[in-house]
């Protein structure tokens, strides 16, 4: 399955990238997670339902320091994660 996340809220400059960077790698999914212009952070992921759904409940609680007000999901198509490789943090130096 693969699936894109928008998470709403104080998700920015508060380490959440890096939080859904390590949930991600110990879960062993693929894919990548961003800042977007609005404020939000964008996750595209590719695994298992279930490590998809635990994903889903690490986003929603959050980080220390975050406010997560909204997750926003949506399945893709399985050809998108053709282009998936090890989790990655975009946009990060």
């Amino acid at each position: 399955m693969v699936a894109h996340y928008l998470v709403k809220g104080r998700v920015q400059g508060v380490g959440f990238r890096w939080f859904v960077h390590r949930e991600a790698a110990e879960l062993g999914l693929r894919g990548w997670v961003k800042n977007t212009d609005q404020g939000h952070v964008e996750i595209v992921a590719a695994g298992e339902d279930a490590l998809l759904a635990e994903l889903n409940v690490a986003l929603n609680k959050g980080s220390r320091g975050s406010r997560v007000d909204a997750v926003v999901e949506h399945e893709l198509a399985e050809s998108e994660a053709a282009q998936l490789g090890t989790f990655e943090i975009e946009g990060a130096w």
